[in-house]
């Protein structure tokens, strides 16, 4: 006789996203797998006594959502700290720093971050704004794409940065007329401040952990990559899976130290490791910044307020012939490499590395990714196919919105605006695709970035579409975020669709959002998520 069920879902749609049967109306669950996908009459005889039932009521079943670049502890980490990211305008952050710092008298610096550079003119927030409201402590603000730091004056003063201050080779400080810094510290300049911020406590790395999870399992997302694992994540990560409080499975992306070379592989190799749902087998290396303060690396010059050559093409922050070396050794030591490529020229040297390697070691299965491809050069979209490389795209930010309008494409000019996220293209020219958020970024919630990709227009907005050439349909988009990335942490073989036999990591939303108007699909929520069987999150009104 078969055994009973554990948990039996039934009347809703429900999309597999899998080849075997797309769609169906009830899955049955058992020891945390999928007994059984199909209508009511083959479920029924998996009911039994102790059988949870839940009655979908018309809502749908999809696979569980699956984030492949994410930073969850350091998004946590904001979340514990001076939050800014719901703060909308220069006005309203600042009301902000000035309440958490009155609520915490007792913090020796004002840390944490989610300030976006629309907010500011030109992009850059001075340090007078923070003077105003915090003239006696040091304040390191990080910007929510995490690419500067907000800070102010006694933060310069206590570190040492000065007028006569250099800007380092991976980054600029933002001046005032006479050459003193202004407050914004592009790149690696926000280092000039971060290195003298106190480290936060493993207890503060294991909350910032937990709730970055609570959040991801609150949109839906069951497995996710942390693009940015360094020694402090790592152990925070550990804690987690050793101790049953990581629900999620992660592949942790080990940093890798731009200001080194290849002599740091044997200290990753040593902490390549896995423990209970983490893993440590993908290795990060960041090429280059973003458009928005000029640092991504491009293959012309950007363009001034003018329409002028500037002269500035951005920044390289790995010599392109040591990337090359590099990314050759750590394919060869049996390492996954996630580049991040903003700039053109980055996503051509990341490409290039990836083709060295494999002329070097041969084909293998490590899946390599370049994440973020917002400048993509038409001549390299067909390399991704023909090299194995996965499009690790973010499509939240492909749509016209002010950072896009005002400080993007006046200064890329109209060709290279037209090369942007160019996610159809990619698509039809066979690259292997997978989608992220780059939470604290941009929102964790996936369909918010389901509905860009499938409108190209910002969710809740009329603006006019944004290179609607670039569009996905529904199903390619939902196969990003759950099988893309799932295969992308090779992780397909378990999860990512609703098949017989595999793990039963599921989401229940309030609506089919194949039912619903493309352009209604941001509206949809998250219900209820399951990891293998068991549920992480609860919506109140599930």
């Amino acid at each position: 006789m078969t055994a009973p069920a554990d948990l039996v879902l039934r009347g809703g749609p429900v999309h597999t996203l899998g080849p075997v049967r797309p769609t169906a109306t009830a899955v049955a669950v058992r020891d945390g797998r999928i007994v059984a996908v199909g209508d009511h009459p083959d479920v029924r005889p998996l009911i039994g006594r102790g059988t949870e039932v839940v009655d979908l009521a018309g809502r749908a079943l999809l696979p569980g959502f699956q984030d492949a670049h994410v930073h969850p502890v350091l998004a946590g980490l904001t979340m514990i700290q001076c939050d800014l990211h719901d703060a909308r305008d220069a006005v309203k952050a600042v009301a902000a720093i000035r309440a958490y710092a009155e609520a915490n008298p007792e913090a020796e610096w004002i840390s944490g971050g989610g300030w976006s550079m629309e907010w500011f003119p030109g992009g850059t927030p001075s340090r007078r704004l923070l003077d105003a409201v915090v003239p006696d402590r040091p304040v390191h603000l990080i910007n929510r794409d995490g690419h500067g730091a907000w800070v102010n004056t006694r933060a310069l003063e206590l570190s040492g940065v000065d007028a006569s201050t250099p800007d380092p080779a991976d980054g600029r400080i933002e001046r005032e007329a006479g050459g003193a810094p202004q407050g914004t510290l592009h790149e690696g300049a926000s280092h000039l401040v971060g290195r003298h911020v106190p480290e936060p406590t493993a207890e503060m790395m294991l909350r910032a952990l937990q709730a970055g999870q609570r959040r991801l399992h609150a949109a839906g997302v069951i497995a996710w990559q942390d693009a940015m694992v360094d020694p402090k994540v790592q152990r925070a990560y550990l804690a987690a899976a050793e101790s049953g409080l990581l629900t999620a499975r992660v592949v942790g992306a080990l940093w890798w130290d731009r200001d080194r070379g290849e002599e740091q592989i044997p200290e990753l190799l040593a902490r390549k490791d896995e423990v209970g749902r983490f893993r440590t087998t993908s290795v990060k290396i960041m090429q280059d910044g973003v458009v928005e303060n000029f640092t991504a690396a491009m293959t012309s010059s950007y363009l001034n307020g003018c329409g002028c050559l500037t002269g500035n093409r951005g920044l390289s922050f790995v010599d392109p012939e040591a990337l090359r070396g590099c990314v050759t050794r750590l394919d060869a030591e049996g390492f996954q490499v996630h580049v991040h490529a903003v700039g053109d020229r980055a996503v051509r040297e990341a490409l290039d590395a990836f083709e060295a390697a494999r002329a070097a070691n041969g084909a293998n299965d490590h899946r390599h990714h370049i994440a973020h491809l917002q400048v993509v050069h038409p001549d390299d979209v067909p390399r991704f196919a023909a090299l194995g490389i996965t499009a690790n795209v973010q499509p939240l930010w492909a749509a016209h919105e002010p950072q896009m309008d005002a400080l993007t494409i006046p200064f890329l000019g109209p060709e290279r605006a037209a090369w942007q996220y160019p996610f159809g293209d990619l698509v039809r020219a066979g690259a292997p695709l997978a989608a992220g958020s780059d939470w604290p970024v941009s929102s964790p919630d996936p369909f918010l970035g389901i509905h860009v990709a499938v409108n190209r227009t910002p969710p809740g907005g009329n603006a006019e579409a944004f290179l609607p050439e670039q569009r996905l349909s529904l199903t390619t988009a939902l196969v990003a975020y759950t099988l893309g990335t799932a295969r992308l942490n090779h992780l397909n073989a378990r999860t990512g669709t609703i098949d017989k036999g595999k793990l039963a990591d599921l989401v229940v939303t309030d609506r089919d959002p194949y039912a619903v108007p493309p352009d209604e699909l941001a509206g949809t929520s998250v219900l209820a998520t399951y990891v293998e069987g068991e549920r992480v999150h609860t919506d109140p009104a599930f």
